[in-house]
């Protein structure tokens, strides 16, 4: 197979280039070329699709498949679909879940509203990008395009530090405010899960939107955390802590302690998608244990958590130490 990537060398983009190498096809990316290195025999096209002629290098080339990453403005989205369109078979865009308009039901389904967002758009908000950029890949390649609304991403290479500021936390040792309750149930994707299920469904020519995400419960808090302390060989006591007294305390699920957001919480739809339709066309999602492993070993071995690449830095996310020590001790 031959496959484009538009970007390739970020989180997902990078994620979904190694599973193609791996099966042995013929991987070409378009980027700046300015960060990121690449697998071997993998072919670098340079071009900034946010520049007047930015796409010239797409001219004359042809695929089987493409897989679009970008977070930007949907126009660009447009301009590469309408690049692309008689060039590629497939168009893979790999949205969010942020997309679903407000209030977003628990077990949110594909066929829910999304967002008021329109194609050519040069500004907005992430969401409004996002429900954008599906509108733009939709409008150009039909039932040849894919929606991909991934959720939480975990796995190596990860650019938010999600899953990195647990791991690094565990690593410091002591003890580690750990927010109830411990059999609260997950839902994410191992980043390579993602990459391997839409290179399938590209081979498949599978078309419409999709919620790529675990199920619910795949995991729990209390798992995830256990995995952390067994990769980092920390020891690390877990200070298992009533969510209410977290929440009490101006904790911010997902963001003050990335990853949880506790029963009943209004972000609590993060982690309560539905996922019939991926799961139905062949989505597995490996035991969290090796997730965790995997990242702490990429993490060691490049330093710490990369900047997005060719995007704008996001906040950084995870309680700061004084913060934690003062709640660990008002919780006594």
């Amino acid at each position: 197979m031959r496959l484009l990537v538009l970007g390739g060398t970020g989180f997902v983009g990078g994620a979904t280039v190694a599973e193609a190498v791996r099966r042995g096809w013929s991987v070409t990316v378009f980027n700046r070329g300015v960060s990121g290195a690449l697998p071997a025999g993998v072919h670098r096209l340079r071009g900034d699709r946010d520049a007047p002629g930015g796409l010239a290098a797409l001219a004359g080339g042809e695929w089987d498949l493409v897989v679009d990453t970008w977070d930007g403005t949907p126009r660009a989205v447009g301009d590469a679909a309408r690049a692309l369109r008689d060039r590629a078979g497939w168009f893979g865009y790999v949205s969010s879940g942020s997309v679903y308009a407000r209030p977003v039901p628990h077990g949110v389904g594909e066929d829910a509203p999304t967002v008021a967002a329109e194609p050519d758009a040069v500004d907005g908000s992430y969401a409004q990008f996002k429900a954008g950029g599906e509108r733009a890949a939709t409008a150009v390649f039909g039932d040849r395009a894919l929606l991909a609304r991934a959720g939480l991403i975990l796995g190596p290479g990860e650019d938010i530090g999600r899953l990195p500021w647990w791991l690094h936390r565990v690593a410091r040792g002591g003890d580690v405010l750990a927010p109830g309750p411990v059999d609260l149930p997950l839902q994410y994707v191992d980043v390579r899960d993602l990459a391997a299920w839409l290179l399938d469904r590209g081979v498949a020519g599978d078309g419409g939107a999709y919620n790529v995400l675990s199920r619910t419960g795949h995991a729990t808090m209390g798992e995830l955390l256990d995995a952390c302390v067994a990769a980092t060989g920390s020891t690390a006591r877990l200070r298992w802590t009533d969510p209410d007294t977290v929440l009490a305390a101006g904790v911010e699920p997902w963001n003050d302690l990335p990853i949880w957001v506790p029963l009943g919480h209004e972000y609590r739809w993060l982690q309560e998608r539905g996922v019939q339709l991926a799961h139905a066309t062949g989505l597995t999602c490996r035991p969290v244990a090796g997730t965790v492993a995997d990242t702490w070993a990429w993490l060691r071995a490049v330093g710490g958590v990369p900047p997005r690449a060719g995007r704008p830095a996001r906040p950084p996310v995870g309680l700061d130490p004084q913060r934690e020590a003062a709640l660990l001790a008002a919780a006594g």
